[in-house]
């Protein structure tokens, strides 16, 4: 029962990690539907490894390595593979000029950067209330948001269309994920009301996006999040 007990939370995370290499499979064979559904469940299962650990009390070195690899995956290569497909299209011009190498492959900068941001992340033992720097499921959420909806009504097609732009948003969404910008996150140092404005913020903020915006509101709730974690620096340095 112990052994069980102990590696709980390990099945489920690496029920992220399969997941999510599920989703990427499916990407490359342009299946984006079928991703999304894995994506949501990566995200349910890397909420959950956490939470039952906690529970069962069975927090472990092992257990924070193998969140890191899995989330590597699910957060870091899905979303590099997202931008890979969406520049793909482009081949080897980029606003014209001809480049020696197809620019699709910029897109996996997004999951290089992935990887940093996870590295430093374990290595920052500040991070415990906040977030340094936009974290990689939410990353993954924006870039493969904007890709979902373009996919199902065409949404987001000045962007999507644009070369010059996507490599602007390769660029951005590389820098925000080792960004020193303080992010919001759902850890609650106290109970105070006060103590929560950001958070409270947030998540009336990102309902009321989603039911306004729908699928649309995906990839904004987002753009929200990081817009009310700048606002709100100042108390989340506290």
């Amino acid at each position: 029962m112990s052994f069980i007990k102990n590696n709980f939370a390990n099945a489920i995370t690496l029920g992220n990690l399969f997941s999510g290499c599920t989703g990427a499979i499916h990407l490359i064979l342009g299946n984006y539907e079928i991703t999304a559904i894995c994506l949501i469940c990566s995200l349910i299962l890397d909420f959950f490894d956490g939470f039952v650990a906690r529970a069962l009390k069975s927090n472990s070195n092992l257990g924070v390595q193998l969140d890191s690899l899995a989330d590597m995956v699910s957060f870091g290569l899905v979303p590099g593979l997202t931008m890979f497909k969406i520049l793909e299209p482009f081949g080897s011009h980029l606003a014209g000029l001809s480049l020696p190498f197809e620019i699709k492959y910029f897109g996996l900068l997004i999951t290089l950067f992935s990887c940093l941001r996870l590295a430093i992340f374990n290595l920052d033992e500040e991070q415990k209330y906040y977030f340094k720097g936009l974290n990689t499921p939410s990353n993954t959420i924006l870039i493969f948001g904007l890709y979902y909806a373009f996919k199902e009504n065409q949404s987001f097609d000045f962007l999507l269309n644009s070369d010059i732009l996507l490599i602007i948003l390769t660029i951005v969404s590389s820098w925000l994920l080792i960004s020193p910008i303080k992010m919001i996150a759902m850890k609650f140092k106290s109970m105070k009301l006060q103590d929560n404005y950001p958070k409270l913020a947030l998540l009336i903020g990102s309902v009321i996006i989603l039911v306004i915006f729908k699928t649309v509101g995906i990839p904004l709730v987002i753009l929200y999040y990081i817009l009310i974690s700048i606002i709100f620096q100042k108390q989340l340095n506290k």
